[in-house]
């Protein structure tokens, strides 16, 4: 029988301070390229790792199903897989259904793996967008057995992670014969929760998606304030929230991430008293409203969705990040060797200022850095 085994830390207690390791790649004409290079890029970071979890997000990989929802789903026994097909055929259209395509590689206990391409079925939405009701259906399958998670829900674009280093992760999924416009990477060295294969990162939610190098200690608060809104917490690790976090606001409060930076990295108190008048107001508003939505503690993240990729890093940057552009392509990644071992030759390579968002989008400028 397949399991989900939770493998605890064998570092003990020991901090690895700027451990974990997160890559990013986005073609920004949109071009389709094989993850030979974002696994050579974080395979380079080996040792930020433990080998206790890696993955990576790809985007625009489903041409031939690009307008259906692709679920990838874990599940522990096959009893799991028979009930959760069966919800899902209850609220969906299933297009297509398979096992995920998997080979021999490094990585431990690996549970059952498969996707669906689903389409919600029109009776069924009621007065929901498609959107809310596949994020009501994930959330439900994710709490009600603790057997089935589902670990990607977009459309044209796919999560894949496990318990291994993320070169082995890669390998044992095959993704040398995929090809995305989008690819996001991460190596994890988890010290504060053990490493299974639905702790592992990218966090996703629908077609949003997040690698994380930090630590969220608002985890509690911010937790609590996502339920509010619906979001369930399941998978046992604070970068979680960030992705729900993302979803709510830039998805379904369609805020721009101009915004969502202050709320989740803001200024101090200290900082706002001294600003003027109008910047004052509005942040002091923000503050006020999204309080339960800071972002306490050390982090960099790279976050993607369709057609966008984004980095930020706390206010005083706790945790590294580079970018660098060549051609039609952006970089973000933990360490700029890691970029120059896939593009040598750069066009430009910089250190963005804590807080302060860098943004890749599809057909835009190369690249575009707004404060």
């Amino acid at each position: 029988m397949q399991n989900l085994t939770k493998i605890n830390n064998t570092f003990g207690d020991e901090k690895v301070i700027d451990a974990c390791s997160i890559f990013g790649m986005m073609n920004l004409n949109g071009k389709r390229f094989s993850a030979k290079d974002p696994i050579r890029a974080i395979a380079n970071m080996h040792d930020r790792g433990n080998g206790l979890g890696g993955g990576f997000a790809a985007y625009g990989i489903y041409p031939a199903y690009k307008t259906d929802y692709a679920f990838h789903i874990m599940f522990l026994d096959r009893d799991a897989k028979k009930k959760t097909s069966r919800r899902i055929s209850e609220g969906f259209k299933i297009i297509y259904e398979e096992e995920i395509p998997t080979q021999e590689a490094k990585v431990t206990d690996p549970p059952i793996m498969w996707r669906y391409f689903v389409e919600p079925k029109p009776s069924k939405l009621e007065n929901l967008s498609p959107d809310n009701y596949v994020m009501e259906k994930v959330t439900r399958i994710n709490t009600e057995t603790g057997k089935a998670f589902v670990f990607s829900s977009g459309k044209d674009m796919g999560v894949f992670k496990g318990v291994g280093f993320p070169e082995d992760v890669g390998q044992y999924f095959c993704l040398e014969e995929y090809e995305g416009y989008l690819w996001t990477c991460h190596g994890r060295f988890p010290t504060n929760t053990q490493g299974w294969w639905g702790g592992a990162h990218p966090f996703s939610m629908l077609d949003w998606t997040v690698v994380h190098n930090g630590e969220i200690s608002s985890y509690g608060i911010n937790k609590r304030y996502l339920e509010m809104f619906g979001y369930k917490c399941t998978m046992q690790t604070d970068t979680e929230v960030m992705a729900y976090a993302f979803d709510l606001l830039m998805r379904r409060q369609n805020l721009p991430i101009q915004i969502v930076s202050k709320i989740l990295a803001p200024p101090l108190w200290s900082e706002i008293k001294t600003m003027k008048t109008k910047n004052k107001q509005a942040l002091s508003a923000l503050r006020q409203t999204y309080g339960s939505l800071l972002m306490n503690g050390p982090f960099t993240i790279i976050v993607a969705h369709e057609g966008e990729m984004i980095g930020l890093t706390d206010r005083i940057k706790l945790r590294p990040l580079t970018a660098a552009s060549k051609d039609d392509f952006l970089f973000l990644s933990s360490e700029e060797a890691a970029i120059r071992l896939v593009s040598p030759m750069l066009d430009k390579v910089w250190s963005p200022r804590g807080g302060v968002p860098v943004i890749g989008r599809l057909l835009g400028p190369v690249p575009e850095v707004t404060e």
